[in-house]
């Protein structure tokens, strides 16, 4: 048996087997994907076993991780499920699919975690939102999937119904971030920055403002204030971000993004 096998390899599949790779073997863990290239490059890079069928995994893994993507999962759920044990450990990273929906799939198997990480996992600083019924789990079994999470940055639990809220603030957030790095240096630049330079001052602004929020435990409104001189030029920016409307623009693209989520939901 392995201690965690996973079911696709992409980013974020990747991100958990190295943060993994921390704490556990690389003979206690194995992995399927569908490009046989792709698999041998990956179990050579990590020495994790790279499995020929995703029912060899189901069998043989005391955890095991749905990292493929939700529109796959009504052909790859129905499939495991014929061999998954009853009581198995299914712990699924697709977002808009209900704990209920995964049960169903498999053939009424499984203990369900259902999760939703972020790519700064790659880097172990991800976010995780988890939620499961913690009655179905023993203490250990709640420490280990603890443990899993926490190789590659921080989890939370939060209740099902909020699953899809951490979507929106977690799980696809950090294109907008991106996004706002990209448009501070594209500003730098615009007034003779060298572009990488740009990238640096941009991304570690970001960085420390969000470390600030985190270690001061402050409202980021009054961390915002303590930057803002009367007639200075900080709150001419502000000014500038509320006239344009900022904050509507970042709210709107999480709703966009909540009622893809709530979409995805339905069509289960």
């Amino acid at each position: 048996m392995y201690n965690v096998g996973f079911i696709g390899m992409g980013n974020m599949g990747t991100a958990i087997l190295k943060g993994l790779l921390k704490t556990y073997r690389p003979d206690q863990l194995v992995f399927t994907q569908p490009t046989e290239a792709k698999g041998k490059r990956i179990e050579a890079e990590t020495g994790v076993k790279y499995a020929a069928t995703n029912e060899e995994i189901a069998k043989n893994a005391e955890i095991l991780v749905l990292a493929v993507k939700p529109q796959f999962y009504n052909s790859v759920l129905p499939e495991i499920g014929e061999v998954l044990a009853k009581d198995a450990i299914v712990i699924s990273l697709a977002p808009g699919v209900t704990i209920d929906s995964i049960r169903e799939k498999l053939g009424g198997k499984g203990r369900i975690v259902r999760c939703m990480p972020n790519t700064p996992a790659m880097i172990g600083e991800g976010m995780t939102g988890v939620c499961y019924d913690e009655t179905l789990f023993s203490e250990k079994e709640r420490k280990d999937i603890q443990d899993i999470f926490e190789s590659f940055g921080e989890m939370q639990l939060v209740p099902e119904h909020l699953m899809d809220v951490v979507t929106c603030l977690s799980g696809s957030s950090p294109a907008y971030v991106y996004m706002f790095i990209e448009a501070l240096a594209d500003a730098g630049v615009k007034h003779g920055m060298p572009r990488a330079a740009a990238y640096k001052f941009a991304a570690k602004a970001v960085a420390g403002s969000a470390e600030m929020v985190l270690k001061t435990g402050k409202h980021p409104a009054e961390l915002k204030d303590n930057v803002c001189s009367p007639g200075g030029t900080t709150i001419a920016g502000v000014a500038a971000l509320e006239e344009y409307g900022l904050r509507n623009a970042v709210i709107k693209a999480s709703d966009a993004c909540y009622d893809v989520c709530t979409a995805m939901k339905d069509k289960k």
